[in-house]
């Protein structure tokens, strides 16, 4: 209690919420720090090397692990045959994309489909790079049940015919754009499923990232394109 000007006593106001969740954090981040030391407060083993604090399960202490240990104790992403028959079938998808758009600036009517066909390209080209690296990175080995890339595009879901290629580059004006969004469509549908089932299927955390983009990216135009048409 305090006392006004009057001398009557008043209460003090509640401190901020703000303020008593910057005590409270404060707090935990003290006893963090204070659990991450040893018996002997140091954050090293007795022969004087670093060691790295694993958080436990709910319930469990944390562990103390020697960078040896630690990197024994991380999950094997090692690549696995999913793995390399996404990455080399998605570089020929992606590359049957960047065709298809190419034809956009002198045959679409429409600027809508110009600007989807500018995007596409803008996304799916950067993608290709990081997975060639990729390859090169993790060159796979011989494997039954996986074609070389660029070979048996037909077994790919989504990938034009060559008789629709033809079509689309014969095509102009408002039809080019019906043509266009109905192959592209088609074409990311495709590239969905293959990414589904390379997170179904798959090992390394990477390429699991390069799926889950092209299932958030695509998805998103499908419905973009759907609309347009």
């Amino acid at each position: 209690m305090a006392k006004d000007l009057r001398g009557r006593r008043r209460a003090l106001p509640a401190p901020p919420v703000r303020f008593a969740a910057v005590v409270a954090a404060a707090a935990g981040l003290l006893l963090t720090l204070s659990g991450c030391r040893g018996d002997g407060g140091s954050d090293r083993a007795e022969d004087g090397r670093a060691t790295i604090v694993a958080p436990g399960r709910p319930g469990e202490e944390a562990r103390r692990l020697t960078p040896e240990e630690a990197a024994k104790a991380k999950p094997d992403d090692s690549p696995n045959a999913a793995d390399h028959a996404y990455v080399s079938h998605m570089i020929e998808h992606h590359r049957q994309a960047l065709t298809m758009s190419a034809l956009a600036p002198e045959r679409a009517a429409a600027d809508g489909v110009k600007r989807l066909a500018e995007r596409i390209t803008a996304a799916q080209k950067p993608e290709i790079g990081a997975m060639e690296k990729w390859l090169a990175r993790h060159p796979a080995t011989a494997a039954p049940g996986i074609p070389a890339a660029g070979h048996d595009h037909g077994a790919m879901p989504g990938m034009a015919s060559g008789q629709q290629l033809a079509e689309l580059t014969a095509a102009r004006g408002t039809d080019f754009d019906r043509l266009f969004l109905r192959l592209m469509t088609a074409h990311h549908e495709g590239a969905v499923k293959m990414a589904g089932e390379a997170l179904a299927a798959g090992n390394n955390v990477a390429v699991e990232e390069m799926a889950t983009e092209v299932v958030a990216t695509q998805s998103a135009e499908i419905h973009r394109m759907r609309a347009m048409g």
